[in-house]
């Protein structure tokens, strides 16, 4: 028994159940143009905060019932954590999980034991998935929580904290590999600045290039098939971080020779809290080719701090998950919940709850995508708008037929005079909105 036991697995029981612990969207074998619901979300729950955060905050201590945690970690409260994480996944039904190294296992005071205490739990873990089924998304180091990242890992000033963060990197990478991960996350929380007065911005960067192809080299060495993802985010705690968005990151990897090398792994919060929208930041992705995976939660608009809730807006997330379903979909990504309770949220029962109506919001947003598509309304507003393109003139233009001084000689020639033509954005708007109606 643990303590999520007192719940029968999660069932799907349609629109009109009033049960809150079933699913009234998500039907996993539900096909969703030709491919089932399940394959399409390939959801996943983070270890972090769903079974690794107390609920504390700055001003308070923590209020979630979580026997496992405290100020040192023993192998018997990682395994006691361990037990109630794959209960909760198996009672919930999903197919992935998430973790960072020091999530799941126990404290450590030296690298040594931080390998060794990371191979202990790796083992449990590894027997938990062969009994429950369950896979492994993606693994990740933790580089910003304890004090020696004060300045950041790779972009420490300091070549002792670099060479701690790569062998914190190598040990988890190795055991996202023997464990079957099919990504590699790196999450740069403190890979930034707080004042330019004492930045050396260039070093910094060259430092996280070269850190960046260290685990890319190591990936190959070690025979690694999954990807290497960054996440973008823009700010917090750091003022500015070097991989604000999906953009920057883009030419990042260009700047270093990684862009056919490294994908990004997307977080709703942190596309708002760089001022994007979520689907601006998928959009951007897809057109630069580094499309990877998906950290699924929402910030509060009041507030400028990374909250991370779950979602529960289907109508908002629609243009996105339209985004997704045009593009064909995840290779190796998914979508994950990385998203925590309210600190009021104290019951067991709560984290279920959270979960699933963030996963039915994500079925009503995929279903209203489906709806979408199938109709061809949205697509035939932006084959129309950009048909001047597919025409011999603008065909002519991007072929190189005309240079500058050719094309401004037809302007003058043809005595081109275009007005405006509607973009037609509300009903755009508009058909996002009457889609969602599942």
């Amino acid at each position: 028994m643990s303590l999520f036991s007192d719940v029968a697995p999660i069932r799907f029981e349609g629109a009109d159940s009033t049960n809150d612990l079933a699913f009234r969207v998500y039907d996993k074998d539900r096909m969703v143009l030709g491919k089932r619901m399940a394959d399409w979300l390939r959801l996943t729950v983070c270890y972090w905060h769903s079974f690794n955060w107390p609920g504390n905050d700055i001003f308070g201590a923590g209020t979630l019932p979580r026997p496992w945690l405290g100020d040192r970690v023993t192998q018997a409260m990682a395994e006691q954590k361990a037990d109630a994480a794959f209960d909760f996944l198996s009672r919930l039904g999903v197919p992935y999980f998430a973790f960072h190294d020091v999530d799941a296992m126990a404290s450590a005071d030296t690298l040594e034991e931080h390998g060794a205490n990371l191979k202990r739990i790796e083992a449990v873990i590894a027997e938990k998935m062969a009994k429950t089924k369950l896979k492994l998304l993606w693994g990740t180091a933790n580089l910003f929580s304890h004090p020696r990242y004060a300045g950041g890992a790779a972009t420490s000033p300091d070549p002792d904290v670099f060479a701690f963060a790569a062998a914190q990197v190598r040990y988890i990478l190795e055991v996202t590999n023997r464990l079957g991960g099919e990504n590699y996350v790196l999450w740069g929380g403190r890979e930034g600045y707080d004042t330019l007065l004492n930045t050396d911005i260039k070093g910094e960067l060259d430092r996280y290039g070269r850190f960046l192809s260290m685990v890319v080299e190591h990936k190959h060495k070690i025979g690694f098939k999954g990807t290497i993802l960054i996440e973008p985010k823009p700010f917090e705690p750091t003022k500015h971080q070097y991989d604000r968005d999906v953009a920057v990151v883009y030419a990042f990897l260009q700047r270093y020779g990684l862009e056919k090398e490294v994908r990004v792994n997307i977080e709703v919060n942190h596309a708002t809290l760089a001022g994007l929208d979520f689907e601006h930041e998928i959009a951007a992705a897809l057109a630069y080719g580094i499309f990877g995976s998906i950290d699924m939660n929402r910030g509060d608009p009041r507030n400028g701090w990374d909250t991370d809730q779950f979602p529960n807006n289907a109508q908002e997330m629609t243009p996105a998950m339209l985004l997704f379903l045009q593009s064909g979909g995840f290779t190796t990504g998914g979508f994950n919940f990385d998203a925590k309770l309210r600190r009021q949220s104290v019951d067991p029962n709560d984290l279920y709850i959270a979960h699933i109506a963030g996963i039915d919001t994500l079925a009503r947003a995929l279903l209203a995508a489906e709806t979408i598509v199938n109709e061809k309304r949205l697509a035939k507003v932006q084959q129309d708008r950009y048909a001047g393109w597919s025409g011999a003139f603008g065909k002519k233009i991007l072929s190189g037929e005309y240079n500058l001084s050719s094309l401004a000689d037809h302007a003058v020639k043809t005595n081109l005079d275009p007005k405006p033509k509607s973009g037609k954005q509300e009903l755009c708007e508009s058909i996002i909105a009457s889609s969602c109606k599942f």
